[in-house]
């Protein structure tokens, strides 16, 4: 079955960048909007800022979202890498998702509660963001030898435990 997806490898990897790319950007621009959310700058201003955010959120960036983590999946599997730089990297797309995360909670909240809450400035969230951004860049481009990061042995030994429920035979 692999062996047949394997002409659309190099079209998934260029739809799985292109996303990256979309959602990544996306979440830059998101908190330097979020800081233009202020009652000072007029109500048809706020109403066109408040209403530039929310569909960017929710129709642009969550959608690249899932698009570069569905086809990031695939590539994991397609290619078969289950290698430590690739969980390594799983951590930080775990990073980037909790930042995704924030920034609609931080959306929603703004929106709820006008005039009560505030976004952060956008440079410490710009900031928190490069950490997921080049952790990936620099996983992905190096893709360094992890294994010699000692791992505790219950990590590395099988327990030869059942499941606690039954798996169907072929």
């Amino acid at each position: 079955m692999i062996g047949l997806l394997e002409p659309a490898i190099p079209h998934l990897k260029a739809l799985h960048i292109a996303m990256l790319v979309l959602w990544c950007g996306g979440l830059f621009a998101l908190p330097l909007m979020l800081s233009l959310h202020d009652d000072a700058i007029g109500q048809a201003d706020y109403s066109r800022v408040r209403r530039a955010t929310h569909y960017g959120y929710t129709l642009v960036v969550t959608p690249a979202a899932v698009a570069a983590i569905a086809s990031g999946t695939a590539l994991i599997f397609l290619r078969e890498v289950f290698v430590a730089w690739m969980f390594a990297k799983l951590v930080f797309v775990a990073l980037l998702v909790a930042f995704h995360a924030w920034v609609g909670h931080t959306l929603v909240s703004v929106a709820e509660t006008e005039g009560t809450h505030r976004p952060p400035a956008a440079l410490l969230p710009l900031f928190l963001l490069l950490v997921p951004v080049l952790g990936i860049l620099t996983l992905v481009l190096a893709k360094p030898d992890l294994g010699r990061i000692p791992l505790p042995a219950w990590l590395e030994t099988p327990r030869e435990l059942q499941l606690p429920f039954d798996v169907p035979s072929r």
